[in-house]
């Protein structure tokens, strides 16, 4: 059997394909004059589905340690995206948050402006296999996740 370099491994397509798609969100936010980062959209996305989710939770979710997620919540909350509140959650106390109005504006503002550029970089693709890719790449994520215990 030949032995493959890791750059001819699916791990490094996924990893790099990972890395373009983040550059390439990167180049759509600036270049759409966004009020908010790609990182500040994932957490408002997020917020909005889960109204009242604390930090920690937030954290595993978009993959970010909690001082990053923290640095990203100070940011939305300063712009009037977000109001974070203290609650309890198994009888200690957390910071929840939850999105403002001028947060559901700015993510609906945001995902409309995305929309069109988003579509572009899938048009070379049908439904179908765009849905073939997600399922596979999610089935092979799983038995990662399987291997690994994330400590966020």
């Amino acid at each position: 059997m030949k032995k493959i370099h890791y750059t001819e491994s699916i791990h490094y397509e996924i990893e790099k394909t990972a890395r373009v798609m983040k550059l390439l969100a990167a180049q759509f936010f600036t270049k759409l004059n966004l009020n908010i980062t790609p990182d500040e959209y994932s957490a408002l996305d997020v917020i909005s589905y889960y109204n009242g989710i604390c930090q920690r939770d937030l954290a595993k979710i978009i993959l970010k340690d909690r001082a990053n997620t923290g640095r990203i919540l100070n940011s939305l909350e300063k712009k009037g995206f977000i109001k974070r509140f203290v609650d309890t959650k198994n009888n200690r106390l957390v910071r929840k948050m939850q999105l403002t109005k001028e947060g559901g504006e700015e993510l609906k503002n945001t995902d409309l402006k995305l929309k069109k550029h988003l579509s572009s970089a899938q048009k070379f693709f049908s439904h179908e296999e765009i849905e073939n890719l997600q399922k596979s790449i999610i089935k092979f994520r799983e038995h990662i996740e399987k291997l690994l215990e994330l400590n966020i």
